[in-house]
């Protein structure tokens, strides 16, 4: 096994035996020849014998011996995850599993802000808890504005926040009649709203174009970058304002602006969500900033899956039922 494979070799999927991939994916699920070979109904040579076949043809040792286990190649970690979805694929359309909410055992991971998730993951518990106790959810942070690399790499089934860069790219494409991967849902409409403490020098004033850019802010940015949407805003008018700090999480910010004289933007239905509705003051922005729309972004692989189009249906009710009760804090 550790005899380098030429890297000269020219893979034909043409001549390739798929019957290898299948070896390949228990391999790398299982991390062991044993436990692949029991689980596929084959001698450990035959997985052996599988897995020269594929380094042969595709000019890469694909795993290792590490003491008594084994570990993949750089090749064969970049290779398993579309090896993987593609045999769920073909599973999934030969012997197609109805997806039963009550019976069902699934996990799903879903990617969000923590003010998108203060929304919307008390209600889809309860849904669970009533209709799929079996079923289970991972939040994961969103750590960009464009998920849809996460989406490809099936880190996360789906995305949820506000994607307005992505819907854009993905509208261009669709109407340059190329290739669209993903597709979207939206779940709720929101605004953003000027937020600091009660007793800050600004707080019982008229907020003005001149108060707020001259004012010391703190932006909530998933990446880290001082520049965020409402900041394109600015620059269309010729203005900026000057970023003092930054955090990856609406919750952090809330907290940071009571104890500070640092102005912020948070969604107004976040607000009461955060128990420090009493000791924060709300401002419309005094100037035009996009409408928010959160939405749900996937894969298109996952279009057709019934767990999946569960998942869809189940978050959208939620999120109808969050934003059709329940009154939006005063603004001053």
């Amino acid at each position: 096994m550790n005899k380098r494979i030429s890297s000269s070799a020219v893979p034909n999927f043409r001549t390739l035996d798929l019957n290898l991939l299948r070896v390949l994916d228990e391999v790398m699920a299982e991390r062991s020849l044993t436990k692949a070979a029991r689980n596929l109904s084959l001698t450990q040579p035959a997985v052996s014998n599988a897995l020269r076949r594929l380094r042969e043809t595709l000019g890469d040792d694909l795993v290792q011996r590490q003491g008594q286990g084994i570990v993949p190649t750089p090749m064969a970690l970049a290779l398993w995850p579309s090896v993987r979805e593609a045999l769920r694929q073909l599973q999934a359309a030969i012997v197609p599993t109805p997806f039963v909410p009550a019976q069902a055992q699934s996990t799903f991971v879903l990617a969000m802000a923590d003010a998108t998730a203060a929304e919307l993951i008390g209600g889809l518990s309860q849904q669970l808890e009533q209709h799929a106790p079996g079923v289970s959810i991972r939040v994961v942070p969103l750590t960009t504005r464009d998920p849809r690399k996460l989406l490809q790499d099936g880190m996360a089934d789906m995305a949820l926040g506000y994607f307005p860069a992505v819907l854009a790219d993905l509208t261009a494409r669709a109407q340059a009649d190329e290739a669209v991967a993903f597709e979207h849902q939206r779940l709720y409409a929101g605004e953003y709203v000027c937020v600091m403490r009660r007793n800050h020098p600004l707080a019982a004033q008229a907020m003005t174009l001149d108060h707020y850019c001259a004012g010391r802010h703190l932006l909530v940015s998933f990446s880290g970058r001082p520049f965020g949407f409402v900041d394109e805003a600015l620059a269309s008018l010729g203005r900026q304002r000057r970023i003092v700090m930054t955090v990856n999480q609406f919750f952090t910010a809330g907290r940071v602006v009571i104890n500070s004289d640092l102005l912020t933007v948070l969604p107004r239905h976040f607000v009461p969500t955060t128990g420090l509705a009493d000791e924060l003051q709300l401002h419309d922005l005094p100037f035009d900033v996009p409408p928010v729309h959160v939405e749900a972004l996937w894969h298109r692989r996952k279009a057709h899956d019934s767990a999946h189009t569960w998942l869809r249906q189940t978050l959208l009710q939620v999120a109808q039922q969050a934003f059709a009760s329940g009154p939006l804090p005063a603004l001053a």
